[in-house]
This record gives structure tokens, sequence and C-alpha cells, in this order.
């Protein structure tokens, strides 16, 4: 979770820095933009790594209910 938080807080704070960059931002307002990006880009990555998470454990528990459905039903994969 630390790698995921530590990758989108980077991410973010370079895309934010570098558009702010490009537009001709002053320094206060660069670092300010940089900041803000970083900590949108580490939540939002915290958010979709909780929600893939979700999701893979969701398709663990089916394929096991499946696999113990076939196995009572008679017919081992």
């Amino acid at each position: 979770m630390r790698f995921v938080f530590l990758s989108g807080g980077a991410l973010g704070f370079t895309v934010a820095a570098a558009t702010s960059w490009l537009i001709g931002s002053t320094a206060d307002r660069f670092l300010l933009n940089a900041v803000i990006g970083c900590l949108a880009g580490a939540l939002l990555f915290r958010w979709f790594w909780t929600i893939l998470l979700r999701g893979l454990r969701e398709t663990i528990l089916i394929r096991q209910k499946a696999a113990a459905a076939a196995v009572l039903a008679g017919k081992q994969p």
C-alpha cells in the first residue's frame, strides 16, 4: 500500500509540476500546484488500489465457490 501511495504522489507531483511549468506559472504557484497534484495523485492511486484489491478478492472467492460446487457435484476440475 505504501508503494502505491508514494507512486501516486510522485506521478501527481510530476504531472502538476510539468503542467505548471509549461503554462509559465510563478515559482510559488508552481510549487502549490505540484503539492496539490501530489496529494490528489496519492489519494486517487490509493482509492484505485482498494477497488482493484476488492475485485481480485471477489474473483478468487467466486472461483473457490465454483470449484467447491463442482467437487460436490462430482465434476472434479
